[in-house]
C-alpha cells in the first residue's frame, strides 16, 4: 500500500517545523512515498513551497491532506474540532501525553493511532531520533541567553582602570540535557556556576564541564527510569531544600531544568528562598509547563518578585527556530526510518505509542 504523509501548518506561537525539505527529499527517494504539505508551510522558517515542490512534494490543502494522508507528522496537535479527520489515520507528534493526558480524548474519537515521541527512551539505539535532547540542549543554551538580558550586571569578570566587575554566579537546577549545556554556555560566558541534581551520576559530567557539583546524600535512582530523575523521600527533599536555599543566597542567576516525565516538577525554590536572594537576581525555568521548579513561577510569563526576575518558558528552542527544525526534521526522519524498516513491533515505536486503534 502506497503511503501518504502529510504536513500542516502548526499554530501561531510555533516557530519550528517538524519536517525540512532535505529530508522530504531523502524519505521520498528511500522510500517511494507520497509527502503532501499543506500551503505556506514552511513561511516561519523563511521556507518556500517551491522548495518543497522541489523535494518532491506536492502543496495541497489542509483539507485534502486530512483526507488523503495515513500519516500526519507535525510538532504540536494541529487538529481541530471543525476537521473532517479520516478515521485510522496515524499521528506522529511531540505531545507530552504523560503528564497532559487530556490531549489523548481528541485522537480517540478519531481512532487514531498515535506516536509521541517525546515518550522515546533515552538510549544509545534511540539517540539518533531524540525530540527531548535536540530541543533540551537548545533551551539549556537559550535559558543562558536570555539570562544575560536580564541580568544587569556582567557574566564574566571584567577589570578597567577605576574597578573590577565580580563574575556572576549561576545555579543550574538539572544537570540533564538541558542543564549540562546551561552549564557549558555559562562557564564560557565567564560565570562561576554551581549544579545540583538528585542523580550521583550527573555529578561527573558536571565537573567535567568546569562547574561545582551540589550533591546531598542519601537520593534515591531507579534503573528503569530512562535516565531521568525519580520521586525522592521527604527527608532527602527537606535536606535538598535546605541546601539549595543556602546556595541561592549567594546565586544571581537560577537556571531551572528539573523535571520528571507526567509528574508535576519538583518544586525547588521556595517563595522564602525568592525573597533572600541578591538584589536584581534571574530565574530563567525551563520547567514551567509542568509547574515550575520555583513556586512562583508563572507559565509563558515574565514577573518580577522582591527585585527577582522570573521567567517561565518551557519552549525556548522556539527562538531558535533555524536550529531547532534542523535537528526535529533529523529525528522525524530517522523516525520513519525506523518504524518503516522495523515494524511498529520494534521495542523503540512501542515506547512512544500512546494510542493504537485499528
Amino acid at each position: 500500500m502506497k503511503h501518504y504523509f502529510g504536513l500542516l501548518k502548526e499554530s501561531f506561537q510555533e516557530t519550528r517545523l517538524a519536517f525540512l525539505p532535505q529530508e522530504v527529499k531523502k524519505l521520498i527517494e528511500k522510500y517511494e512515498l507520497v509527502i503532501q504539505v499543506e500551503k505556506d508551510y514552511g513561511l516561519r522558517a523563511n521556507i518556500t513551497d517551491a522548495e518543497y515542490i522541489s523535494a518532491g512534494a506536492t502543496i495541497e490543502t489542509k483539507a485534502h491532506i486530512l483526507q488523503k494522508a495515513n500519516f500526519i507528522l507535525s510538532i504540536n496537535d494541529v487538529i481541530e474540532e471543525k476537521d473532517n479527520v479520516t478515521p485510522h489515520t496515524t499521528f506522529i507528534g511531540i505531545y507530552n501525553t504523560l503528564y497532559f493526558s487530556e490531549r489523548l480524548e481528541k485522537f480517540k474519537k478519531l481512532q487514531a493511532k498515535v506516536y509521541s515521541l517525546d515518550q522515546l527512551p533515552r538510549t544509545t539505539l534511540a539517540q539518533a531520533m531524540d525530540v527531548r535532547s535536540s530541543l533540551d540542549a537548545l533551551s539549556g543554551y537559550k535559558a543562558v541567553l536570555k539570562a544575560t538580558e536580564l541580568y544587569s550586571k556582567v557574566f564574566p569578570m571584567i577589570t578597567t582602570a577605576t574597578s573590577t566587575l565580580q563574575p556572576a554566579k549561576v545555579l543550574v537546577l538539572g544537570a540533564g540535557v538541558a542543564g549540562l549545556q546551561a552549564i557549558a554556555t555559562a562557564k564560557r560566558l565567564g560565570a562561576i556556576v554551581h549544579a545540583f541534581d538528585v542523580r550521583k551520576a550527573a555529578g561527573e559530567e558536571v565537573r567535567s564541564l568546569g562547574a561545582n557539583f551540589i550533591e546531598i546524600e542519601g537520593n534515591t535512582e531507579a534503573k528503569n527510569a530512562g535516565g531521568y530523575a525519580v520521586e525522592q523521600a521527604e527527608d532527602y527533599k527537606q535536606r535538598q531544600q535546605d541546601r539549595i536555599n543556602e546556595q541561592l543566597q549567594s546565586t544571581n542567576i537560577v537556571i531551572c531544568t528539573a523535571n520528571i516525565p507526567g509528574k508535576k516538577a519538583p518544586v525547588l525554590i521556595e517563595e522564602n528562598a525568592v525573597q533572600n536572594m541578591p538584589s536584581g537576581s534571574v530565574i530563567i525555568d525551563l520547567a514551567a509547563e509542568q509547574g515550575g521548579n520555583c513556586s512562583l513561577t508563572k507559565n509563558n510569563e515574565t514577573i518580577t518578585y522582591n527585585s527577582t526576575t522570573i521567567l517561565g518558558n518551557s519552549h525556548l528552542s522556539r527562538e531558535l527556530s533555524k536550529a531547532a527544525s534542523q535537528l526535529l526534521s533529523a529525528n522525524y526522519f530517522n523516525f520513519i526510518k525506523h518504524l518503516i524498516e522495523k515494524g511498529e513491533e520494534n521495542e523503540l515505536i512501542k515506547a512512544t505509542q500512546v494510542i493504537n486503534q485499528e
